[in-house]
């Protein structure tokens, strides 16, 4: 059995459909703070398997142990953490307790029922501002630029500190810019509320729920002035999961604690990210130029040698295979 925090969530959800057409039983908890339960219903319409549910928050210590009680846990994916940048600029201690808190609650739970591995849900936040990109696993991270890029550093020096004392095996995925949606369009990016994140934006500034869309900031030292990200498909990165948890199980990894980047290799601009979401779903999106956003870094993409090497994965989905499928998962919403 696979425990799955925060698995009704954008990048959980698809990571569950992946582990169970791959033949796994999986538990999810998540406190629904940015999903919803129905997405159960849709990953059980994909898979034809309904994963186990239960509400809870992995803050909570209670709730934990009577999950560990209850299920036979082989080991743990965890994603349950909040994620928005600029919002974890204006309430950091939000941030701290539960991205920070709910992994220490976790790991605390795992010790006392003798699970040994987890999968964590990192980010290329922690390079802060790289000097340049491509950034490797051995790229020296700096300041975060965002409480939510310190707490995912915080939690990465927890892991790292946990495994040299025990027996955890821990891998960090620091992944890029998730974006898309699975192919059936029953489950993708669904923000609760105005979306922090720019291509739920673009679909729904295209669809007519937004009234228009905003570039923060063209004054960057990018080539058009926006800045530059690696967008991954979210299948991609969700059997990016699949290939560290078999890592982790198979007892393949060559230390207690590793890191894999997770991308595509390849950075795009904000408007380049636009300008492929109006080819593929030929709509001329509404946007305009704002200031800066607190909080953004100019420019960042992934080295992936390492998980290609050690995790024998790679990217198959382009970003207008991504651009395509978010906006049939917007279309199916919207009906």
């Amino acid at each position: 059995m696979i425990l799955v925090t925060g698995g009704t969530g954008f990048i959980g959800s698809h990571t569950v459909v992946t582990l169970q057409e791959a033949g796994h039983e999986v538990v999810i908890i998540d406190n629904l703070s940015n999903s919803s339960a129905s997405v159960v219903d849709s990953i059980q319409k994909i898979t034809g398997k309904r994963p186990h549910f239960i509400e809870g928050d992995v803050c909570d210590r209670a709730t934990l142990e009577g999950l560990f009680s209850r299920f036979s846990i082989e080991a743990v994916i965890h994603f349950a953490a909040y994620k928005a940048v600029g919002e974890s600029v204006q309430k950091p201690l939000m941030y701290y307790h539960n991205n920070v808190g709910g992994l220490a609650a976790l790991l605390e739970v795992m010790e006392r029922h003798s699970v040994r591995s987890i999968v964590f849900s990192s980010s290329c936040t922690v390079y802060g501002e790289p000097d340049h990109s491509p950034v490797t696993e051995q790229t020296q991270r700096k300041d975060a630029a965002s409480p939510y890029g310190n707490t995912k550093r915080i939690c990465e020096d927890i892991l790292r500190d946990v495994t040299a004392t025990g027996s955890l095996g821990a891998i960090a995925l620091r992944y890029f810019n998730p974006i898309g949606a699975h192919r059936s369009g029953l489950i993708g990016e669904l923000p609760l509320g105005v979306p922090n994140n720019l291509v739920p934006y673009i679909t729904q500034t295209a669809i007519g729920k937004r009234q228009q869309l905003t570039v923060h900031g063209n004054d960057y030292p990018t080539p058009d002035g926006t800045c530059i990200r690696d967008y991954i498909h979210v299948v991609d990165l969700a059997e990016a999961h699949l290939a560290a948890l078999n890592r982790a199980l198979t007892c393949a990894m060559d230390e207690r604690y590793e890191v894999f980047n997770v991308g595509t290799g390849k950075g795009n601009s904000v408007l380049e990210a636009i300008h492929a979401f109006e080819l593929t779903s030929d709509q001329k999106l509404n946007y305009r130029i704002g200031p800066r956003r607190e909080g953004d870094i100019t420019a960042i993409w992934a080295e992936t040698t390492l998980a290609e090497q050690k995790l024998g994965w790679r990217n198959r989905l382009t970003i207008l295979d991504a651009m395509r499928d978010a906006w049939n998962w917007e279309k199916a919403i919207a009906n």
